[in-house]
């Protein structure tokens, strides 16, 4: 403890007093000292490379101070039926104008599906970065006439659609095939000529990018490796097939304000989502028209990405 030196009166006694007292008092100081010295444990010398921060943290402990816990999150589930993707919960509302795209003029759908492309990153990054999913953009490759890329030609042979190529992440389409057709593929004109009905189909196959980011491709890939025959080959396309399309149906709900789409649009897009799928004479790889339409709008109205769930429902409803 520090000494307290108080004021003393004068005294007769004279300087020689003053003088026992002042060496009794130094000699008390030096025991002071001494004794709490003495309690002290040895100090060691400084180590190289320590850091302040850990002295501080040091000094918070000693005064009790609580340190922030750093959160762990559990380890990505990628599997089909109980993946994290699943608890992700809905997209933000996203800002996205629709503009006014022709779908007949390559220039301007092109560029509008470059610009929506940028409102789903916005949507699907923040929901998969919540739940510690990885984020990559898709990249696009969006051709006038035909293609070839590493997943095969674009558009596939009798086909309008535009395709998900997990290699290399992109999504590969030609906007004369989806707007006039290709061979026996009737174009999307044909079922829709507004803008919001290509963008909902570039969200099916951002949808894919999410499959693939997630690790639902990979396992779905390796359950088709694994089975026995060419129906449950099917059957797992159809499951896949679907589920994009719900997350097409979340994506399009996100937007569905700022884009915008009316009740009459959003209509549209129901009829669309509904003619689309395997019709007779075609692989049954991609669900019957009224499943597609079932499974926009089950993203549509329910908006949760568990509700996507496909590999869980019974095979009637993914048929």
């Amino acid at each position: 403890m520090p000494v307290h030196w108080q004021p003393r009166r004068k005294s007769s006694a004279g300087p020689i007093i003053g003088g026992i007292f002042g060496l009794m008092a130094v000699g008390f100081v030096v025991l002071v000292l001494g004794a709490s010295l003495g309690d002290r444990p040895a100090v060691s010398e400084p180590v190289v490379g320590s850091s302040r921060e850990g002295d501080g943290q040091a000094r918070d402990a000693q005064r009790g101070e609580r340190q922030p816990v750093q959160e762990r999150r559990a380890p990505l589930n990628t599997s089909l039926k109980e993946n994290t993707v699943y608890s992700a919960g809905a997209l933000p509302r996203t800002r996205c104008p629709g503009g006014r795209a022709n779908v007949f003029d390559h220039a301007q759908i092109k560029a509008h599906i470059l610009k929506t492309a940028t409102c789903m990153d916005r949507a699907w990054r923040a929901t998969l970065e919540k739940v510690g999913i990885p984020f990559e953009p898709p990249k696009w490759v969006i051709a006038s006439g035909k293609g070839r890329g590493p997943c095969g030609d674009f558009p596939q042979a009798n086909s309008a659609a535009p395709y998900y190529c997990p290699r290399t992440m992109s999504v590969y389409a030609s906007t004369k095939a989806m707007a006039n057709g290709n061979g026996e593929a009737v174009g999307y004109a044909r079922m829709s000529s507004w803008h919001g009905s290509y963008t909902a189909m570039m969200g099916h196959e951002y949808g894919h990018h999410v499959q693939q980011l997630t690790g639902l491709s990979q396992a779905r890939w390796e359950r088709s490796l694994a089975s026995g025959s060419e129906s449950q080959r099917l059957a797992l396309s159809r499951r896949l097939e679907l589920q994009a399309n719900c997350f097409a149906g979340m994506f399009m709900r996100s937007v569905a304000a700022s884009y915008p789409v009316p009740a009459a649009r959003r209509n549209d897009l129901f009829a669309f989502w509904g003619s689309l799928g395997d019709h007779p004479g075609w692989p049954r790889d991609h669900g019957s028209p009224p499943n597609n339409g079932v499974w926009f709008r089950q993203g549509w109205q329910k908006r949760q990405a568990y509700q996507c769930n496909t590999w869980v429902m019974p095979a009637k409803a993914v048929s």
